[in-house]
């Protein structure tokens, strides 16, 4: 099995982003949007069939019926296992609409949550990513495809100019060389990691664009 990483960016998946006020006055964000496409050929060369998009969708959503947690990450891992310490988000629902196979996610309040509700209450555009597991011929025809998640994920319009435009923004700010320093360790160090999300969401919020 082969692990198969989609992204759309955020006018591919057609996101939707809302802010729904409960009957107690709590707040929370969903996205809605195309999770995954089916039958045409993808930025990575490969074919996922209808038929192959419906029957992963279905398995999905079997599992949310049956009260089994699908939780995604802030941006999206080389492997299939979903890191708790960074969920952002829940699939709540996932549906076929034609071709494609739909879906609407919940925003937890978790630190990854919060980096993402922050950067779209900022205006920032996100775009979704599948990850599951399947096979893929020669033509780049997908068979047994299963999807684990759908992750969230950035779609800056200058690839190549965000990460100094970043950098250099993170290192005029105070207290931006102390997290930019924290990350080089974060990685393995959960107290870090936690820090770290603080200060890029303070950053995210002092950010001028």
């Amino acid at each position: 099995m082969t692990i198969l990483i989609e992204t759309l960016s955020y006018n591919q998946a057609g996101v939707q982003s809302r802010i729904v006020e409960n009957e107690n006055g709590e707040k929370s964000m969903f996205m809605e949007g195309i999770f995954v496409q089916g039958g045409v050929k993808n930025a990575n060369q490969r074919v996922y069939p209808v038929s192959e998009i419906s029957r992963a969708v279905e398995s999905v959503q079997k599992k949310i019926s049956e009260g089994f947690p699908v939780l995604g990450e802030c941006d999206h891992p080389p492997e299939l296992t979903v890191n708790v310490d960074r969920v952002s988000h829940m699939i709540e629902n996932m549906w076929m609409d034609g071709p494609n196979g739909y879906g609407k996610l919940k925003i937890v309040p978790t630190p990854m949550g919060n980096i993402i509700r922050t950067l779209i209450e900022s205006g920032a555009t996100l775009g979704v990513s599948s990850r599951g597991s399947g096979e893929v011929d020669n033509s780049g025809n997908v068979k047994n495809f299963e999807i684990v998640t759908v992750d969230i994920v950035a779609q800056p319009s200058a690839p190549e100019a965000y990460p100094k435009a970043i950098y250099e923004g993170l290192m005029n700010m105070k207290g931006g060389y102390q997290a930019w320093k924290l990350a080089q360790h974060a990685h393995s160090d959960k107290a870090a990691q936690q820090h770290l999300s603080e200060q890029i969401v303070k950053f995210i919020r002092e950010l001028k664009l």
